[in-house]
């Protein structure tokens, strides 16, 4: 692949393999209490994509948690003092204060995640749309405070139509997500964007252009995550497809669009995900998607030689 994978560049950057470590801000989204929406984006669960997030607890109790289960994914030569991490907020809108209380909290709590010896980045998932002036001052704070430790915000976009984005209820239009890479990358945040292909309605043509785009952004993003839609119970989705079934890419068909998605993307994007890997227990389709290890043997041959 010309773009490099997201664990090739930790390798390069921190000289060391590193983990990602799934934490819970305790935040809920704007699309859930009514200030956008209420139910959420119609393909989001329950647990707002965190399904394996630990509970709230504090930083040190969430990042002890998070290390047991990614522990003895480590090579046995690297000593538990020198072992890296990411500490990645993904459930839910991590930037969503309400009030200068929470607003209070989220620093707090991610400083005090930053200071940690064995974070070496910090990674906050959220919407476009919760990005005011306060939290960016934040944002801005917290990558001078330690400058060697990367902070980067995951942007929830899914897709650049409109059509779709109603659709989904996502919430937002897309000068609000063009606003919001400028305004992070002003201030020396880095930026990683979230896709989901195969949402219903859309062609395989308009799924390629959702790349095209934020390969051609001003701004340039520095990363971006591809992942296929997933059906899971509980979800509003969930119920659209029961009533009303739209087509569902088999693995094959979509380790050829991901193919083809990545050759309309610039060398210098990282790459952070090519598959999804949704909890079991809530998939409804793609069943394929439930069998890790042989989706990513697939994709790697499927991209090999590009």
């Amino acid at each position: 692949m010309r773009q490099k994978m997201l664990s090739e560049m930790l390798k390069e950057r921190f000289g060391t393999k590193v983990y990602k470590l799934s934490m819970t801000s305790g935040c809920t989204c704007p699309n859930r209490d009514g200030r956008s929406g209420f139910g959420g984006c119609t393909f989001c669960s329950e647990g707002g994509s965190g399904e394996f997030a630990a509970p709230f607890l504090s930083p040190e109790e969430q990042i002890q948690a998070a290390r047991q289960r990614v522990d003895a994914k480590f090579p046995a030569r690297i000593p538990m003092s020198e072992r890296k991490y990411i500490a990645y907020f993904q459930a839910f809108t991590n930037t969503y204060a309400r009030n200068p209380e929470e607003l209070e909290r989220l620093r707090r709590l991610y400083a005090q995640t930053l200071q940690r010896p064995e974070i070496a980045a910090l990674s906050i998932g959220t919407r476009p749309d919760c990005l005011p002036p306060e939290i960016l001052g934040m944002l801005r704070e917290l990558r001078a405070v330690q400058p060697e430790k990367p902070v980067w915000v995951e942007l929830g976009l899914q897709t650049v139509h409109e059509k779709t984005a109603e659709r989904i209820r996502r919430g937002y239009p897309l000068p609000v997500f063009e606003k919001a890479v400028r305004d992070l990358k002003e201030i020396g945040i880095e930026v990683i964007v979230h896709v989901i292909l195969g949402l219903p309605g859309e062609s395989r043509e308009e799924m390629i252009g959702t790349v095209r785009y934020l390969g051609k952004t001003e701004p340039a993003i520095d990363g971006i995550k591809l992942q296929q839609l997933q059906i899971l119970r509980g979800t509003q989705m969930a119920d659209e497809f029961r009533k009303t079934p739209f087509p569902i890419m088999t693995l094959e068909e979509y380790c050829a669009l991901v193919r083809d998605c990545l050759q309309v993307l610039p060398d210098d994007i990282v790459i952070h995900r090519l598959t999804g890997d949704g909890p079991k227990s809530l998939l409804i389709a793609p069943l394929w998607s439930g069998d890790k290890k042989h989706v990513l043997n697939t994709m790697r041959k499927a991209v090999s030689d590009l």
